[in-house]
């Protein structure tokens, strides 16, 4: 007796979440099971599944709050930090000091000063795609035309001074469902190793050992433990880089986005996507053709962006894998990517 209403209670609660999952399905405007998102949103759109997001899914990410704690999932950086090989450092120089403002005398602006104010202020030469970021659609390009999402070319819509369209300024504020899958605590390491790719069956099984359900709209951060070598600004680079290779390949994406509905897609690394050995390196070329298939498909074939160097290690430890995921990123425009950012989740 009991073992039958054991079963009928399963029973009622897998309906009960596949009526959820469905529901959920129904409601989003655009993506389709089996084709995900795609260029759906009009010939001018710079947006892409980021269009998803209504008030009333933001009030719904809103209620998974219940206690107020606050995850910070930034990454502290300055000009010794870790980055991905392909990218510049940043220098972060002082262009005013209170010994500099006193030594050049009265400024015009300010006058004789009894008072003795000084001020600090810096210049920063740094690339958009550095520490914690989100990169914009108009990131990765594709064909001799160099195309990224949209159908948007290179000689329509580059330019000396950034992209003029999907430029980060273009990322709306991000409110919604976020899901931590914690691939590296559900094979139980401390941190991928390096070149692991994550496979459909791992994120699967994460998601078991999790009791977690992955649902269309959500953001979605994938664990793979790197980031707990970050230390206080990224400095050992060599540790970082050891583990940096690991993540998802063009399948585990696609499923991700076709099969589950996934808004954005993100990870503890500073590419998310699975990096191949020198070995295997010319397989992987010959087989995907790019050596960023990953990125190609979300950002320019899906318009799904990718979130980057997010810090889920408190997460992990405290075992939330459902939150509210909050985002804004810098409003610079023809910047490539949202930099050194500080998202938030919330429970």
């Amino acid at each position: 007796m009991k073992a039958t209403r054991f079963l009928a209670v399963a029973g009622g609660f897998a309906l009960a979440v596949s009526f959820l999952i469905a529901a959920d399905a129904l409601a989003m405007k655009k993506w389709q099971k089996g084709k995900g998102w795609g260029w759906v949103w009009g010939k001018e759109d710079e947006v892409g599944a980021l269009n998803e997001m209504t008030d009333a899914s933001r009030l719904a990410a809103l209620r998974l709050v219940t206690r107020g704690k606050t995850y910070d999932l930034g990454v502290l950086y300055d000009r010794t930090s870790y980055k991905w090989p392909g990218h510049s450092p940043g220098e972060i120089i002082s262009f005013r000091t209170p010994e500099g403002v006193k030594r050049q005398g009265d400024l015009p602006f300010v006058g004789p000063d009894p008072s003795k104010t000084g001020w600090h202020s810096c210049a920063l030469f740094i690339n958009d795609n550095v520490a914690t970021q989100i990169d914009g659609l108009g990131h990765a390009t594709m064909g001799d035309d160099d195309h990224w999402y949209n159908g948007f070319r290179e000689r329509d819509w580059g330019g000396n001074w950034g992209q003029r369209k999907c430029d980060a300024s273009t990322i709306p504020p991000i409110v919604a469902r976020g899901v931590l899958v914690d691939v590296a605590g559900a094979k139980g390491v401390d941190a991928l190793p390096a070149n692991t790719i994550i496979t459909v069956a791992d994120i699967e099984a994460a998601l078991k050992k999790q009791g977690t359900v992955l649902k269309p709209g959500d953001v979605v951060l994938l664990r793979t433990g790197t980031l707990r070598y970050w230390g206080e600004a990224g400095a050992d680079h060599k540790k970082i880089a050891e583990h940096d290779s690991a993540g998802i390949n063009l399948e585990t994406a696609k499923w991700l986005v076709e099969q589950n509905g996934a808004m954005m897609i993100g990870s503890d690394t500073s590419g998310l996507e699975y990096g191949p050995t020198e070995a295997d390196t010319a397989a992987f070329r010959a087989r995907y053709k790019s050596f960023m298939p990953v990125h190609n498909y979300l950002l320019i074939e899906q318009g799904v962006h990718i979130a980057e160097f997010h810090y889920l290690e408190e997460l992990a430890r405290e075992k939330v894998y459902e939150f509210a995921y909050f985002c804004a990123v810098n409003k610079i425009r023809g910047t490539a990517a949202g930099f050194t950012l500080r998202p938030v989740a919330m429970k």
